[in-house]
């Protein structure tokens, strides 16, 4: 069983490749679709995510994997095929979001655990047999006053655990998702400090439930600033220092790290990876699983309307063009201009 899970988990993080994080709630991509004034309907959900999917030449050679929201799974596109169907049609894998959203921790004002865990045994039974290969989970870790507490970091690792042994027990590959927002206003020294507790933590409770690290792969964020600190640091530097923490805090028998984006613009969420990928050689490989810097510029392209069907998808197969050259360590702002 193991070795079949760490077989997806090498799928996931194949050279060039990297996973669209398609999961949207129907609360976030509301958000989305306001932006571009389209009404958040169920057929309009389907219809941006199967335009997406149907990105066959960008999905084949870019794409290892989609993460799906539960709607999502269950859905078929326009002429009834499965969305499921259509993803691993492209050799892309399906995964799914399993947790059930961040909720207020309890006398740590400003601070959440995930929830999710009841019932998940059965859940994923369900979503195995929809067709997942692997599922995510995403712990919410934010930078503040007096924040983060021991009890926030503690108890989001041990929830990460819980979830990643049930998925292997069960037949999925877990993401496991420790994300240090980049929201406040701190500095980079902070975030590399927190960044480096909050993984430390999550591997000792991976380690404590007996959770097998070849089966898994990490989705962290970056080490970079928060957006309203004034000293921002450089491309290059978010780049090491972020290496710096993850050599010291994960493991090397992890198959692969995939970075969220976590609001960084598109093209500084490709450098990073870029500039990361070129100080190689790394234990681990390094690649993405990008929601909104994937997906941004189609939605943009696409404003709801059929007529922009092949500009949604342009614009979604050039952001994935451009992080698959990042996975490598070879992109370049000439490529983005070549565009």
């Amino acid at each position: 069983m193991t070795q079949s899970l760490e077989a997806v988990a090498q799928a996931m993080v194949a050279p060039g490749k990297g996973i669209l994080a398609a999961d949207e709630s129907s609360g976030t991509i509301k958000k989305r679709f306001d932006a571009i004034q389209v009404e958040n309907t169920q057929n309009n959900r389907r219809d941006y995510r199967e335009m997406l999917f149907r990105s066959t030449e960008a999905m084949r050679n870019h794409i290892s994997g989609v993460i799906l929201y539960d709607e999502t799974i269950r859905q078929q596109a326009k002429d009834g095929t499965p969305l499921v169907r259509i993803i691993a049609d492209t050799g892309a894998l399906p995964g799914i979001k399993v947790d059930t959203g961040a909720k207020p921790l309890p006398f740590c004002p400003g601070e959440t655990i995930t929830e999710g865990l009841d019932g998940l045994r059965e859940r994923i039974k369900d979503y195995v047999g929809l067709g997942a290969k692997f599922a995510k989970w995403r712990a919410v870790i934010d930078i503040g006053k007096n924040m983060p507490s021991y009890n926030a970091i503690n108890a989001n690792a041990q929830a990460l655990a819980r979830y990643a042994a049930l998925c292997v027990e069960g037949g999925l590959v877990p993401i496991v998702e420790p994300e240090v927002l980049m929201d406040g206003e701190h500095d980079v020294d902070t975030c590399e400090k927190i960044t480096e507790w909050v993984l430390k933590e999550v591997y000792t409770q991976l380690y404590y439930a007996r959770v097998p690290l070849e089966a898994t792969v990490l989705k962290p964020n970056m080490v970079i600033a928060g957006k309203k600190s004034p000293k921002q640091a450089s491309r290059q530097e978010v780049a090491e220092r972020t290496v710096k923490v993850l050599r010291r805090c994960v493991p090397v028998s992890v198959p692969g790290i995939v970075f969220l984006s976590g609001g960084q613009s598109d093209e500084d969420a490709t450098a990073h990876l870029s500039l990361m990928n070129a100080m190689g050689p790394l234990p681990w490989k390094l690649s993405f699983s990008y929601g909104r810097a994937l997906q941004a510029a189609a939605q943009k392209a696409w404003a709801g309307k059929s007529e922009n069907y092949a500009a949604g998808q342009r614009a979604f197969g050039h952001r994935a063009k451009m992080n698959g050259a990042a996975a490598l360590g070879k992109w370049s702002q000439a490529m983005e201009k070549a565009a």
